[in-house]
Order: structure tokens, then sequence, then C-alpha cells
């Protein structure tokens, strides 16, 4: 491990201060590529217009055109917590605007997959819908779209996954990412995708005479789900992610979101009105996954599109359950994970510049909690496999990848397809993260495909795991309502939370349950209490250390104390 400073140009952080701007705040958001005062304007009058978006003005009139005919409008989903969120922004934006029937498909993780397949399409023209709109998947689905059309449905795309060399041919597609798309926030989640759709939406309708500006929905009430989805998807917070995520938080930390949003707060012992970002990646987004990798999607959908309080609330215990379920399987696979993946590093071996992991008793709901937490420990790009569970195909494995700065999961799933033709079933997803199929007894040749284009992609520098950091923290800052107020701003990918570095002393070191080291350390003159989660190896006298910086309450006092990230002696 390396701990590196992040490169900041002093005199845009003193533009920042002139303008107004916490000096600490300002440092921190030029280290994170911030130039100018407009980028922190979060008002919603700054975002992206969705006419930039390919294909929109053709979805708006198609759905504008089938609320007009009352024709039937289903949903088909994703089953994460972006597939989820995005599935409510649409049902209830769609209802608002005026559709009479919407209704939604999610597909199940085992017996169905990812996507809008065939079956699916047969599925929703069976139940007698018209219209299909995808959510968070289609770009993808050249059989489903297809087929969809065959029945005589009509099909709108909204997506945000990078597309593959042959595109489905829908009525409308909506996606960022596709070719001759010059929309500007190639990271929008599904979910944002869709409330563009939305608002696109709006403007046709208000174009026909059926609104006007003053009777219009307000469509800004459904930001709390845009924001939800946008953080636990993970994606990227440019510029146009970080306004769509702050307006969420704004309105949840006022009191005015979605039943199951408060519900989901109070089933994990959160206050609403000191929302963040790390609740939804870590408290409410977890929740919601929980019910796509164990039990059926339909419970999260359901829990965010429901008005009654107290259903919101006994949906989102039932998710909290579900996740204490989840949280037990995934710490079994992951010791399991583990051993597996450190027999590739034994003394004497050289190490490979990727993994791949497979054992009989690994659950598919799970690999990809897994895949992250052993690419987090050994820092190689990272595929985890369990048997497929849907009927017929228990000779598949599905996989699921993480990866690492540097490395492009997804381009290296289509170079090991094009070197290896027949290894992959299926596969798709992003620069971090993707998925796959393969048959059982292929496992060895995809292990040893992938990380040989691993070895030719990456150097020992990329291989090394860099903890960036914003530098020395001056012990001015080092105080609660300090750090109360740096909790309050959008961070997560590509916009990372706040970590220091500096030489510190080691004053005295303890095992706190057996896996955690507690801390007391040396400041610049002041003693400070801190923690390193998952570390048992003592730590010598004096450490170069990379933190980040957190409240602890006891007894009702209240101390900023330092969670470690990594030290080097």
């Amino acid at each position: 491990m390396k701990i590196i400073e992040r490169e900041i140009a002093e005199h845009s952080v003193q533009d920042l201060v002139r303008a107004g701007v916490n000096p600490l705040l300002a440092r921190l958001y030029v280290a994170r590529g911030v130039q100018s005062c407009d980028e922190l304007d979060t008002s919603l009058s700054k975002l992206l217009p969705p006419s930039g978006l390919k294909g929109i003005h053709e979805a708006a009139r198609i759905l504008a055109d089938a609320i007009a005919a009352q024709r039937s409008i289903c949903i088909v989903a994703d089953y994460d917590c972006d597939g989820a969120t995005a599935c409510a922004v649409g049902v209830r934006g769609l209802r608002m605007l005026g559709a009479q029937h919407v209704t939604y498909e999610v597909p199940d993780r085992i017996q169905d997959g990812y996507g809008l397949s065939a079956p699916i399409a047969r599925r929703v023209h069976a139940a007698g819908h018209e219209v299909l709109v995808t959510v968070d998947n289609g770009i993808g689905s050249i059989d489903g779209v297809a087929e969809a059309m065959r029945l005589g449905m009509t099909v709108v795309v909204t997506d945000h996954h990078l597309p593959g060399e042959v595109l489905p041919t829908p009525h409308a597609m909506v996606n960022p990412n596709q070719p001759g798309c010059s929309f500007a926030s190639k990271h929008m989640a599904g979910v944002g995708v869709m409330f563009y759709v939305l608002l696109m939406l709006r403007a046709e309708l208000r174009a026909r005479g059926v609104f006007t500006a003053q009777t219009q929905p307000k469509l800004d009430t459904l930001l709390p789900l845009v924001a939800l989805g946008t953080v636990a998807d993970v994606v990227r917070l440019d510029t146009n992610n970080r306004r769509l995520v702050a307006q969420g938080l704004q309105r949840i930390r006022k009191g005015h979101m979605q039943a199951g949003i408060r519900g989901l707060y109070e089933a994990a012992g959160k206050e609403y009105w000191q929302a963040t970002t790390s609740d939804f990646g870590f408290a409410l987004g977890p929740r919601i996954n929980a019910a796509g990798r164990l039990a059926d999607m339909t419970i999260g959908i359901e829990c965010l599109l429901t008005d009654d309080y107290g259903k919101a609330l006994e949906l989102a215990k039932l998710l909290t359950r579900i996740n204490r379920e989840r949280q037990e399987m995934e710490s079994d696979m992951r010791v399991q994970a583990f051993a597996l993946a450190d027999e590739l590093f034994e003394d004497g071996v050289t190490p490979p510049a990727a993994i791949s992991v497979y054992d009989p008793e690994f659950h598919e709901g799970v690999v990809g909690i897994v895949a992250s937490r052993v690419k987090d420990r050994l820092h190689r790009p990272t595929f985890v496999f369990a048997a497929s569970q849907a009927e017929g195909k228990s000779h598949e494995l599905k996989g699921s990848g993480r990866s690492i700065p540097g490395f492009h999961l997804r381009d290296a799933l289509d170079l090991v397809a094009k070197r290896h033709p027949g290894v992959l079933l299926r596969f798709g997803g992003h620069a971090m993260a993707a998925g796959c199929t393969i048959a059982e007894d292929k496992f060895h040749e995809f292990e040893r495909a992938f990380t040989q284009v691993a070895q030719e992609w990456l150097d020992a520098k990329t291989l090394t795991r860099c903890v960036e950091t914003d530098g020395p923290l001056d012990p001015t800052f080092r105080r609660a309502e300090i750090v109360e107020q740096l909790n309050l701003e959008v961070w997560g990918q590509g916009f990372a939370p706040p970590t220091f570095s500096e030489d510190v002393e080691i004053l005295s070191q303890r095992l706190v349950a057996e896996k955690h080291l507690k801390l007391k350390v040396r400041h610049r003159g002041d003693e400070v209490d801190g923690i390193w989660f998952g570390r048992t190896e003592p730590l010598p006298e004096w450490v170069h250390m990379a933190f980040r910086l957190d409240i602890n309450e006891f007894r009702g006092e209240r101390k900023v104390q330092f969670l470690v990230e990594g030290a080097q002696a």
C-alpha cells in the first residue's frame, strides 16, 4: 500500500475562498477537480437540460401518446437498488403525469437473470400491456426487445449501461452511453435517466396543452428516490449527479420524502434530518439490494411505491431482516473466498494480476459483494462465481466482478470473449463492475484468459493499492462541527469523502472484538482516539497515517476520532 496526496492548485483554492467557500472545503473541492463556484451550485436550474439526451424526444412523444390513449404501460426493472428506485420513479412519475394504467415487472435474479429477455416480453404481453418501458436495463436486450416488438408492443428503452457491438432497435432508446449521444453526464444512474425522461415527457405534455407551468406536477418530489438510487449504484458523482443527489438530500432533511424512504431510515436507526450520502450507500441501499439478492425485489419496490407509512415501515423492517440474512451469508462466503484467493498468493508463487474464485456452496445473489471484499483486500480485479440456481441451468456459473482503477472490466470481458469464443455465454456491465455467465467446465479457461488480460493491461504501479489523501489536517479543523459540516456534503464514487494524512505517534493500541485496532495517537501535540477496522497487526511507534474524521459520542461527550484507512512506517 502507498499513501499519496492529491494535487491541489492553490490559486484555485484561493479563488473559492474569496468567493466565500470554507477554506477546508475549498481545498477538498479543488482536489476533486472543481474549478469554479458554478460547479458547487446545486440548484435545479443548473441541471443539464433533458434535450441533450439522444432519443428522449421520441420517448416523450411515445409516452405522451400512450397517456392520451390510456394505453397500459409496464415498466421492466432491474433487481438492484438503482433498478428499484428507477421503477418507483417511473411508476410514480407516469401516474403524476396522467397515466391511468401503469404497473411493473421485475425479473427474478435466479430464474430470469438480468434484463428484458424474450420470456419476460411474452409475460408482459400476456398480461395485456401495450407499452413496455425498461429502466436500468435494455441496452443489451437484443432478443427481449425484438420479441416485445414482434408481439406488437411499443418499446422504450431507458438505460445507462455500456452498449455492446450490437444494439437493440426499440421505438425509442434513451441512454447517455449509446453511440451518438452528446449528453455531457455519461455517468447518470438508471434512475437518473428515467427521471430525465419524465422531465421531457412533462415538457411534451405542456406543449400539447395538457399542463401549464402553473398546473404541471412537481416532479422534484421524486428526487429523494433519484438520490438514493444514484449513490447506491456507485456511479461517478460528476457535477450533474451531485446536483441530483444534493437536491434529494435537501428534501429528505426537511422531511419531504416517500413513505418508504422514511421507513427505511427508521428501520436502519438513522435520523433522516441528518441524511448523508453514506446513509444511502451503507444503510438504505443495501436493504433494498438484499431483496433482489435473496428474496423478491417486489418487496423493495412496493416499499418505495406505497404512501401508507405503516405498510412502508413494515416492508422496511422486512428488508432489514433479509439484509441481516444477506450479511450472515456474505460473512461465510467471504471467509471461504479469502481462503481460495490467498492460495494464489503463497510464498514462492508469482501473484496473479487478477483473481477468479468459485465454490459450489456460494450463493449467486451475494457474489458481487464478496468480489468487492476480495478486491479491496488484495487489490486485484476479481470475479466470484456461484452455480446457477435457475431451473435447467445447474451447469452454468454466474459471476460478478469488481475492478481497480486502471482496469476496464467490461472491456476485459469483451477481449476474453473475442479470444476465447464460447467461454462467455453472456456478459455486460461497466468499467468497475460487471457480470457474466459461463459453463461450469469453462471456469479454469476463463480464469486463465481473464488473468492473461490483466497481466497485459496492468503493471506493478497499478497493482499497488494507493490511498489518495488530502494531505495534513490543520488542528483548527479537528472539531465536531466541522465533521458535521463535511458529512452534509455530497461524497461518493469519483468524489471521494475527505481523507487526510500525516505523521503521528502511536501512544497506545489494543484489539477490540478481536478484529479491530483501537488506537490513541498524538496529532500535532494533541491526543486523539482512532480505530482501524479489520486491522489486527500492531503498528510501530511512528507511522504516516491516512485517516478520515468521525465523531465518537460517549456519555454525552462528543469527540473527534480518526478512522484509519492505512499507514506506512
